[in-house]
């Protein structure tokens, strides 16, 4: 205890798996301050499943806990709204891409909203950075690393000699994956586009190479540097953006800056169900929205958040239902001490079992944060808190009142970084259970009344206003009102 976090940050080293290189690496940020993170966010062709969640949920708690480690944060998370899979379905509904795109763009809110997902500081659009990606795919064509066939931009492979190094493929490897399209005019099957000419009936803007549209890898690479800067900090995604579009991304944005274009490389493995990873391509998938429609936020975001990012997870009620059983244990431990909120004794002496368990389930937390933000050992440490007070509640064992208090403090700090305890969120429940006893009340009341039983409903009538609820008999029924 009283370790500065300035002092704490110098002892101790975060840790962040690197899929770059393969291996756990002491995080050390450009700038010591702050931290920059890019996200690739959802292509906005349909509403986010459950996989999608998993990895926006993992890029929140990344960014929670760089700042409650005291550093500042600047997160970008991209919106894709102009793409191939956009345009079909555009087609099959019978709307415009851009249409759709807002729509599912407002959607990806407001789920993410609903998931106590904070917004990033910023949330580019791909079609509102078509200038800077003109101009990073102009810089390639300059540099002799992209071609230009009929109006289509094509990105050299061969001309980036570490092409694969993110993938770790070999170069006969790299097209299994790759979902390139098959276009014999290609200097090499593995080329990529960068601008695709106009098709008729589709959206397109101008460029120096005629009418067309971006092609998706080039989007993220113009879109992180615009915001980011030539070297960013963190790029996360899911496992399946590693290759090919993380490994296109590094080679355009290299070769174009001849800067690191990423330090940090973050991939969330899949969500499964049934053993298969969801997804829309497998029709297999549970929209957020659904899901969150059958559970509480802070139950859906403790089990996406049960196993480590980079384990795979698999989504079943029994999973849910122990995320609900847990999530029940903490809100009843922290009810019961949020009472002690604020009793902090200046005049402290000695420490008791529960003072320890308190600092040690602190330093616990933060070393599992601090090993690659390792939220399933975070979460049991957390109960393992829990356990304690609850067991201090029904012995003796030297615990008071500023100790509780410290246990509720703790616990609701840790607990804000993962996002599982809403104070707010839990002053709403107690609000809208009080209206239902309030109105479980006065049916009782009004049963009463039509017995005439005026003491039953006299003392239901007098109860209450003990409580400072007035009751108010009307011509439609009765009604209610708190009074000071």
């Amino acid at each position: 205890m009283g370790v500065s976090l300035v002092q704490e940050l110098i002892v101790r080293k975060m840790k962040i798996y690197n899929s770059l290189n393969r291996q756990l690496e002491d995080f050390v940020p450009l700038n010591h301050e702050q931290v920059s993170i890019y996200s690739c966010g959802p292509t906005v062709y349909d509403y986010i499943h459950m996989g999608n969640a998993r990895t926006a949920l993992v890029t929140d708690i990344i960014r929670r806990y760089l700042v409650y480690r005291g550093y500042k944060v600047k997160l970008v998370q991209n919106l894709t709204d102009i793409d191939d899979k956009i345009i079909n379905r555009a087609a099959e509904l019978g709307v415009s891409a851009k249409q759709l795109a807002h729509q599912n763009g407002e959607a990806f809110f407001e789920d993410s909203q609903r998931l106590g997902i904070h917004p990033a500081d910023v949330h580019p659009k791909a079609t509102e950075h078509i200038p800077e990606m003109i101009s990073l795919i102009q810089t390639l064509i300059d540099k002799g690393a992209a071609y230009v066939i009929d109006g289509s931009v094509y990105y050299r492979v061969n001309q980036f000699a570490e092409y694969g190094k993110l993938s770790n493929r070999k170069p006969e490897d790299l097209l299994a994956g790759a979902r390139v399209e098959i276009d014999e005019r290609k200097e090499d099957p593995r080329d990529f586009d960068m601008w695709k000419a106009a098709k008729p009936g589709e959206p397109s803007w101008d460029s120096p190479w005629g009418k067309g549209r971006p092609g998706w890898h080039i989007e993220c690479s113009a879109m992180a540097m615009k915001h980011l800067g030539k070297t960013i900090d963190i790029h996360a995604g899911g496992e399946d953006l590693r290759f090919p579009h993380h490994e296109n991304e590094i080679a355009q944005s290299e070769l174009a800056t001849g800067h690191t274009f990423a330090r940090y490389w973050m991939h969330v493995a899949f969500l499964k169900i049934d053993g298969k990873r969801m997804g829309k391509s497998e029709q297999n998938f549970i929209l957020l929205r659904d899901a969150l429609d059958h559970y509480p936020t802070e139950v859906i975001r403790h089990f996406l958040i049960s196993a480590h990012y980079r384990h795979p997870l698999d989504y079943n009620p029994e999973s849910l239902a122990k995320s609900e059983g847990a999530l029940r244990r903490l809100n009843n431990c922290l009810d019961a001490l949020k009472k002690y909120d604020g009793q902090v004794d200046a005049n402290e002496t000695g420490v008791s079992p529960l003072q320890e368990a308190v600092e040690t389930m602190k330093s616990r937390f933060t070393d599992a944060m601090d090993t690659d933000f390792n939220t399933a050992q975070a979460l049991g440490a957390i109960f393992t808190l829990v356990s304690e007070v609850n067991r201090s509640f029904t012995t003796s064992n030297g615990a008071d009142a500023p100790v509780f208090a410290q246990a509720y403090q703790a616990l609701t700090e840790t607990c804000e970084v993962l996002g599982i305890y809403n104070m707010d969120a839990q002053d709403g429940n107690d609000v809208e259970q009080r209206d239902q006893l309030i109105a479980l009340l006065l049916d009782i009341r009004q049963e009463a009344r039509s017995r005439k039983d005026w003491d039953t409903s006299d003392k239901i009538r007098d109860s209450l206003k003990e409580l400072n609820i007035e009751i108010q008999d009307t011509r439609d029924g009765a009604t209610w009102k708190i009074i000071s």
